[in-house]
């Protein structure tokens, strides 16, 4: 097993203000320091076949080149303000693994394990980059590429896109030619300091009107100490068409009948009739 530094050059090329959801994960960072990070992502694929690690790296290293929101950190300025410092260049961290030598069953169980181990470690956030690739080699022709992030720079909108430039970089050996020039994450930034926020804060004052404290399931909870899990279940053909028809018939969305739903159980979890809940949404235009 090797492993590159993830050391970053000082050298400064930006720096940028956070938006509202980055100023969140910042707040989330520094309240919850101990134990598993829930806002660390995930995504692993295998490609079969002919593989260059050395090809898959340098395409690696020209994503970070090319988009500036991944070579940021974020630290707190003198005045108290956070800001994200992004740097000239980063070291990309690399990590490749070699499981060819171990039985045929346990490479998938020892790659599972390793992907668990890294994703549930933390990241600094100011220490850029906030994402590092792990090249597991299963069989001559088989590699598991997994690439782990904090969410502050990727989302599940930016994840395909990130993942499309990565193949097209590893085909072009990391020309960044190969793609068109990216627009600077800093329009992002002012399109997002050109909306009106004092209307943002009077439409969601008018929304919340009358609501006295927050709609809590577990107000004495600890802080979590495990990633969250997910519960898969199949509902019955008849029940989810008869529900599809039923939304049709009321002009509203599925969406729309599971959230009323949702809101119907804390109601009857909570003991009131007036509940609050949120809904993650990009909050970008297309």
């Amino acid at each position: 097993m090797s492993q590159q530094p993830s050391r970053s050059r000082s050298k400064i090329e930006d720096i940028l203000p956070l938006s509202p959801l980055q100023e969140g994960f910042v707040f989330l960072g520094l309240l919850h320091s101990e134990g598993p990070d829930l806002y660390v992502g995930q995504v692993a694929f295998e490609l079969e076949g002919s593989y260059d690690g050395a090809r898959m790296r340098a395409a690696a290293r020209a994503l970070l080149r090319r988009h500036a929101n991944l070579r940021a950190g974020f630290r707190q300025r003198k005045n108290g303000a956070w800001a994200q410092l992004v740097l000239q260049d980063v070291e990309l961290p690399w990590q490749d693994v070699d499981l060819t030598s171990r039985p045929g069953q346990a490479r998938a169980a020892e790659a599972d394990r390793l992907a668990a181990e890294d994703r549930a470690r933390r990241f600094d956030l100011g220490r850029p980059p906030l994402l590092r690739f792990m090249a597991i080699r299963l069989s001559d022709d088989r590699v598991r590429l997994v690439m782990t992030n904090h969410h502050i720079v990727l989302d599940g909108w930016s994840m395909p896109v990130l993942l499309r430039e990565l193949m097209t970089l590893y085909a072009a050996a990391g020309d960044p030619s190969a793609l068109p020039r990216v627009r600077p994450y800093r329009d992002y930034l002012t399109w997002l300091d050109a909306r009106d926020r004092d209307a943002a804060r009077e439409a969601w004052r008018e929304s919340l009107a009358g609501l006295d404290q927050a709609t809590l399931l577990a107000p004495a909870g600890a802080v979590a100490s495990a990633p969250p899990e997910h519960v898969s279940f199949t509902m019955d053909p008849a029940v989810s068409g008869a529900l599809a028809s039923w939304a049709r018939g009321q002009g509203v969305t599925m969406n729309t009948v599971v959230q009323g739903a949702w809101a119907l159980a804390l109601a009857q979890a909570t003991g009131r009739d007036d509940v609050v809940f949120g809904a993650t949404v990009s909050g970008r235009p297309p």
